[in-house]
């Protein structure tokens, strides 16, 4: 194309653009455009009234690029969001956009003080800088003629590191509308001169280190419709003065005290209310908003009962939550009438009495919690009209006689928790209808034999334990392939120990104790963790054999004797080890050629991906085949797949990651969907991200290449027993997994999620360098489900944000969860899950106590990296907030990281 051409064309495409709102298509430009296009500008012969560039890869705002483009004395809109800004805000002073009124330059990476950068731009009316990292005391300019903005009416400043109190001087900007200043490190307290924006609609200040009390000055604000304060250290009684206009008000996580205000959950428009995690005490006002959607009272002390009539007209209330307080009584049957109920949450509380039948009309209801109350009276059987449970907890109550066999008709339930009860009598044989569930725990009642069929998809874990189950362990418990953990403790099962256990390929914890087991226990897997104490058995360790506890001081004295025969025994062998070892290597190596033990995958496809000239001579397909026949070559399992250690002729070792459930890819024929999204995949360029080199399809599995991680895996370097992990470690693998989930969220094509994030997911290259994996494969394995969709709930115990049992979709949202536990990991040097308890509800119920849970091995250190530890605490709690929506974008999390050091 000739040069004159290539002028015209770029003039043309920058005069459509600045003329309209841009389609995506037409606003996606390569940077080196961008300085083309303004030395043409001045060819446009009309002065713009838009200038879009958002979503676009610029680093940097062309040097004079407004002067370049002549007066634009009519420029209203100016949007540079969601590029790769990097340096100081650009200085807008002293150019001729004096009818600018929208500009946005969010989602970037600028950072520095703000200071006179803006001055100039008098028409300004909505200012949006959030998702940088500005730093520096928060930008409210005025100037000696008061605001510098005074048509202002947006101002979003949220996730930067502005710090210090919130000026008095904002009242000077009375056209405000909207205020976020969420995620910062603000503090001090409320100035009084809020209350003077009597325009104001949207306040946000959620995740700063704002305390004091809540100014009664605010009572002015009559148009307030969003108030959300969550997060941040105010003391005081929650505001009674709240207008009657408010629809949203969330004021979790702070040091509240007192009771809840008889009219605050009244007014006619107010849907969202959230309390939870204060030191709030008494009751529930009698009267709530017919117009609730959601109610989180949670985690405080409040007490009397649940008010019944309260919810007879509540036909919008979505989801309940009272869980964690001191409410006594029965369960109100007023709770019938809300048959919007998707969730519902009233454990550990005082509540007794039998289910009240009323509830068999909430037909809405995916999650009920009722666990440590003291329940008591006959599970009944109207619980199986409940169709649409996905999570069913009543543990820890006082519940007696069987368990309903209608209990059957819950079909999409994902986790039945029954334990600790007093419950009697047998399973019902038709507990194995329940395709969906992945978890059941029925532990610790009094439930006797036989054991049936158990439901076949179970995954987390099945939990007999504490029962009066005697005889054989059923041999039919070997089907569940899936299974993680099998709990058949304190029983008085007899005989031996199935040897078909050992086929239970994702069985990762095995506890047998207290039983009347004999016998030679079968050999595990390196992985499985066997639990067999209190039983009369023997324990096979390759050619060695030890007793179990009961047998050992009558072996010790065999033991002496025989090692003196061994002396001898071991010299005469030695003779002979000479002449047998040829022959001995000779007819091992031709019995593992053969594959008599497991036969090598048939492969269909084997495809390289990566472009590498190393990697693509190295891999080897059937030398990768042979390794994953091969237990001990297990590394890692995972809820979605099992890698392998596999070494090629070359030396060079990868991880071959056999995907858990590609046998649903080939029943539905879909090999080339399949290979089509592998390529994608491959093509990924980030390294923090776990980029396929080559697959494999064989004709019941698919197998996935990647690059050898020297260090494995962050859960066996962290929790392994010797954490090298100092805190300058620890924070470059956070920021390392921030960066991938980033890139992988932020993707051009849309989003791609993890399935799985933990720290058992998570592999480490060196001790400061980590990847992420288990990327979303389930449109491959779901076609009818659309993108994100679950046919059960996804990723690892003590990972799984809590909407994922209701919704059973994936999201960014609950990506940001995982990503949060695994800081609160790092932060606290403990697992996700500790004796029962996930290790995110720990944190959250312990917020007043952030210095307490620090891991002190590594706080003690100095006082700044104890300063950065709790930085990235608040950051792992803000990711970790029960309600999704309250969560920040992963790029906003990365930037944070960044900023807390």
């Amino acid at each position: 194309m000739s040069t004159s051409l290539l002028l015209i064309s770029a003039a043309f495409q920058l005069q459509f653009l600045l003329f309209f709102f841009p389609d995506p298509a037409f606003s996606r430009l390569p940077p080196d455009q961008i300085s083309v296009m303004t030395a043409l500008s001045h060819q446009i012969p009309t002065t713009p009234a838009a200038l879009d560039l958002s979503d676009n890869d610029l680093s940097s705002i062309p040097p004079h690029f407004f002067s370049s483009c002549g007066s634009w004395l009519g420029l209203r809109l100016l949007n540079f969001s969601r590029n790769k800004l990097v340096g100081s805000l650009p200085a807008f002073a002293g150019h001729s956009l004096p009818q600018l009124e929208f500009l946005d330059l969010s989602h970037n990476s600028l950072d520095g003080t703000i200071g006179s950068q803006l001055d100039g731009l008098v028409s300004l009316r909505s200012l949006n800088l959030s998702s940088n990292s500005f730093g520096g005391s928060l930008p409210v300019p005025v100037g000696s003629s008061g605001a510098k903005f005074p048509a202002l009416q947006d101002l979003k400043l949220s996730t930067n590191n502005f710090h210090g109190p919130i000026p008095p001087q904002i009242a000077d900007y009375p056209s405000l509308v909207l205020i976020d200043l969420s995620f910062n490190s603000l503090n001090g307290t409320l100035p009084g001169t809020l209350g003077q924006l009597q325009d104001l609609q949207v306040l946000i200040l959620s995740a700063n280190d704002l305390s004091g009390p809540i100014p009664h000055t605010l009572s002015n604000l009559s148009k307030l419709s969003r108030f959300s304060a969550n997060q941040n250290h105010f003391t005081g009684a929650v505001p009674s003065w709240l207008p009657r206009s408010l629809r949203s008000l969330d004021l979790s996580y702070n040091d509240l005290s007192g009771p809840i205000p008889s009219e605050l959950l009244s007014p006619p428009s107010l849907s969202y209310v959230d309390l939870s995690f204060n030191r709030l005490e008494g009751q529930i006002p009698p009267n709530i908003s017919p117009a609730m959607f959601r109610l989180r009272l949670g985690s405080n002390s409040l007490s009397g009962a649940i008010p019944s009539s309260a919810f007879l007209g509540l036909h919008s209330l979505t989801y309940l939550e009272l869980d964690n307080n001191t409410f006594r009584g029965p369960i109100p049957i007023g709770l019938g009438h809300c048959r919007s109920l998707a969730l519902l949450n009233l454990a550990k509380n005082r509540l007794f009495g039998p289910f009240p039948p009323e509830l068999r009309n909430l037909s809405s209801l995916q999650v009920l919690k009722l666990q440590f109350n003291n329940l008591s009276g006959e599970i009944p059987g109207i619980i199986g009209s409940l169709t649409s449970l996905s999570q069913l907890n009543m543990s820890w109550n006082l519940l007696t006689g069987p368990i309903p066999s209608s209990i059957s008709s819950l079909r999409n339930l994902t986790i039945l928790n029954l334990q600790h009860n007093h419950l009697v009598g047998s399973i019902p044989d038709s507990i194995a209808h329940l395709d969906s569930l992945i978890e059941l725990q029925l532990g610790s009642n009094r439930l006797n034999d036989p054991i049936p069929p158990m439901p076949p998809n179970l995954q987390i874990a099945l939990n007999l334990s504490n029962n009066l189950f005697n005889g054989q362990i059923p041999s039919a418990v070997s089907q569940l392939k899936n299974l993680e953990v099998l709990d058949l403790s304190n029983n008085e099962f007899s005989g031996s120990i199935p040897e078909s256990l050992t086929a239970m390929d994702a069985l990762a914890r095995l506890v047998l104790t207290n039983n009347r087991l004999s016998g030679i226990v079968p050999e595990f897997g390196p992985l499985v963790k066997l639990e067999i104490e209190g039983n009369n058995v023997t324990l096979r360790s390759h050619n060695r054999t030890t007793s179990s506890p009961k047998k050992r001081n009558s072996v010790a004295l065999a033991i002496i004797i025989a090692l003196a025969s061994g002396i001898l025994a071991s010299i005469l062998a030695a003779i002979l080890v000479f002449s047998l070892w040829r022959r001995f290597c000779r007819v091992e190596d031709e019995h593992f050629q053969s594959g008599e033990d497991l036969p090598l995958p048939q492969v269909v496809r084997g495809t390289l991906l990566t472009t590498n000239r190393i990697h693509r001579s190295s891999i080897d397909f059937n030398r990768a085949m042979e390794a994953v026949t091969d237990p001990l070559k297990i590394i890692v399992k995972t809820r979605f797949s099992t890698y392998y250690k596999a070494t090629m002729p070359s030396g060079m070792s990868y991880y071959v990651k056999k995907l858990n459930w590609s046998d649903k890819i080939f029943q539905l024929g879909n090999h080339d969907k399949f290979a089509r999204e592998l390529e994608g995949l491959g093509k990924l360029n980030n390294s923090n991200v776990m980029t396929p080199l080559a697959y494999v399809l064989s004709v019941d599995s698919a197998y996935l290449f990647y690059e050898y991680a020297q260090k494995g895996t962050l859960f066996d370097v962290f929790h392994g027993g010797s954490n090298e992990l100092d805190w300058a470690s620890r924070y470059s693998i956070a920021v390392g997994v921030a960066q991938g989930l980033a890139f992988l969220h932020d993707c051009s094509s849309g989003p791609i999620l993890l399935l799985d994030l933990s720290s058992k997911s998570i592999l480490l290259k060196s001790l400061k360098e980590s990847q992420v994996g288990d990327i979303e494969l389930c449109k491959v394995i779901d076609p009818s489900k659309s993108t994100g969709s679950l046919s059960t709930v996804a990723g690892s115990v003590g990972y799984i944000p809590p909407e994922y049992a209701y919704t059973m979709r994936m999201t960014t949202a609950g990506n940001v969860y995982s990503f949060g536990v695994v800081l609160v990991e790092l932060v606290t040097g403990k697992p996700a899950v500790s004796e029962g308890t996930e290790l995110a509800k720990w944190v959250l119920a312990k917020s007043s106590q952030w210095d307490r849970i620090l891991d002190i091995s590594v706080s003690r250190t100095s006082s700044a990296v104890r300063s950065q530890m709790l930085n990235v605490l608040k950051i792992a709690l803000s990711c970790v907030s029960p309600s999704p929506e309250a969560r920040p974008k992963m790029k906003s999390v990365l930037r944070m990281l960044l900023n807390a050091r």
